[in-house]
């Protein structure tokens, strides 16, 4: 496989000139927020961080996320946060898209870069830094952990995307391939963000329609993606949310791979 690239936002304004029409879409079944939305001025802070921002890219909500939240933090040098979760019902997934941070998860240190992949349990102990001379732009994913008698939840664990190898859909001569951070089968976690990637001409062939709500972050490339009844033009920085039994299907026309950071909610049933 050719070098990863990774899209990072790095904030500004457009200028007064811009015209506003813009891709940006709100709809019952699904969001698009374009990378040209990433501006200065839509970014939180968060107590107990320092030297840090976020764009807050889905949230639980009426009409939009049900099942997570998702953030790109950015991080100054020297920054972070020592007490970075104030809910203790919170797993988070970290992926790092641009910079180099120093991960600590039980007390253990780890140096992250770009393609950095950490899953942190509900109710464990952890601190980020910027350990870098430039800023650090991160996805965190956040969901509130569905615990089930019987089954002991899943532990800590930190990886990098270039360490894992992509696992091809079935038919497709590996055009059309998956990242997977942990074992599908393994009931143990009730969330998935993994990377998809496809090669240029490749296809989601048919209209998903699951009970899986997603949150897909284009890293690379871009596609020509079926959401609902429309076909809507993504590039690299666009985040789209889709609802459970949203129709789903893409084209990847070129020149270069399509890849997108996905989430979804997974091995749980359905609350009554």
């Amino acid at each position: 496989m050719s070098e990863r690239t990774y899209y990072a936002p790095t904030g500004g304004l457009p200028p007064q000139t811009q015209i506003l029409t813009d891709r940006a879409m709100f709809t019952d079944a699904y969001a698009v927020i374009p990378k040209g939305c990433f501006s200065d001025i839509v970014t939180s802070l968060l107590p107990f961080w320092e030297g840090a921002r976020f764009w807050v890219m889905a949230r639980p909500l009426s009409g939009f996320a049900e099942t997570f939240s998702q953030y790109i933090g950015e991080l100054a040098p020297g920054g972070g946060s020592d007490r970075p979760e104030t809910d203790p019902r919170a797993q988070a997934v970290l992926f790092v898209v641009a910079g180099q941070m120093t991960l600590t998860v039980a007390g253990e240190p780890h140096e992250m870069g770009p393609g950095g992949y950490a899953y942190i349990p509900a109710g464990t102990a952890w601190a980020l830094r910027n350990s870098g001379d430039a800023p650090v732009r991160f996805h965190w994913v956040r969901k509130a952990y569905q615990s089930v008698e019987g089954i002991a939840p899943p532990e800590p664990f930190v990886t990098n995307e270039a360490d894992i190898a992509p696992t091809a859909m079935p038919g497709t001569e590996g055009k059309w391939a998956t990242t997977r951070f942990v074992d599908p089968t393994d009931l143990r976690y009730d969330m998935h963000v993994n990377v998809v990637t496809f090669e240029p001409g490749a296809v989601i062939p048919f209209a998903e329609t699951h009970v899986m709500e997603h949150g897909l972050y284009v890293l690379e490339g871009k596609a020509v993606y079926r959401l609902n009844q429309d076909w809507v033009e993504v590039e690299a920085g666009d985040f789209m949310w889709l609802r459970a039994f949203c129709p789903q299907a893409c084209y990847a026309g070129g020149p270069g791979r399509f890849r997108y950071l996905l989430y979804k909610d997974v091995n749980r049933h359905m609350p009554l």
